[in-house]
């Protein structure tokens, strides 16, 4: 069935255009495509037309739907009470990651008694820490497997997720400055474990988020306007062959 807009035909080939658009831009292929190809040609068709009725040509189109919606659509910067608001309902959403930084020192086991043997000696490497250490950074550059080891074993910061599991157990089990009191067994091997620093876990406060805040909701504002003035001029419409789904 062929697609008009008050009279108005949207062709194959202006579709077919506007789905090349799309994919330059990055849009997935699939039978989502058409319809966003679709849809985009009919508010599009709505926008200039409703321009046009009230004298707006700024040049391009993009720049005339543009001044269509800068004159048309109404909506105000949200005020300081409602971001309060809507941080208080949703803490949880301005929860800082809990974040960790450690060093450590590894040794890949082989098998059988050599197995046995690395074991060993990182269990003694370990007593020796646990009495210095401040020789850590000198150790893993001595001992350990890891490349790290050439950074005296600094691994970075990382948080939940980016490390196997039992190495992050332990990690994120001990205070800032302390050696494992055990070797850590992981795929990869036995590692000992200091921790450097940990932080976050924590609630971001409202002044440190409140100007993104701000601006997050007030977009939301104005996107909640654009739409409502869109549904208008479709309602308005006599639009054949395609229901528009979002306003339908």
């Amino acid at each position: 069935m062929t697609i008009s807009v008050n009279g108005t035909e949207i062709n194959e080939a202006s579709i077919n255009a506007e789905m090349d658009r799309a994919r330059s831009a990055g849009h997935p292929e699939g039978e989502q495509l058409r319809d966003s190809a679709i849809q985009e040609l009919i508010l599009r068709n709505l926008m200039m037309a409703e321009a046009a009725k009230l004298g707006i040509n700024a040049g391009s189109e993009e720049e005339t739907i543009g001044t269509l919606l800068e004159k048309e659509v109404a909506f105000s910067e949200v005020d300081e009470a409602t971001c309060r608001t809507f941080y208080d309902e949703n803490s949880s959403s301005f929860k800082q990651g809990e974040m960790a930084a450690a060093s450590h020192i590894l040794f890949t086991p082989g098998e059988g008694l050599a197995a046995s043997l690395v074991k060993a000696k990182a269990e003694g490497i370990l007593a020796d820490l646990q009495k210095n250490p401040a020789a850590f950074a000198a150790m893993a550059r001595e001992h350990s497997a890891c490349p790290s080891g050439k950074e005296g074993g600094a691994l970075g910061q990382f948080g939940r997720g980016q490390m196997v599991p039992e190495f992050e157990q332990a990690v994120f089990s001990m205070e800032p400055g302390n050696i494992a009191p055990e070797l850590i067994e992981t795929q990869f091997g036995y590692h000992i474990i200091q921790v450097t620093e940990r932080k976050g876990g924590d609630v971001v406060s409202f002044d440190e988020v409140k100007e993104r805040l701000q601006a997050y909701l007030t977009d939301m504002e104005g996107r909640k306007a654009t739409h409502a003035y869109l549904a208008q001029l479709v309602s308005a419409a006599k639009i054949e062959g395609y229901e528009l789904p979002a306003f339908a």
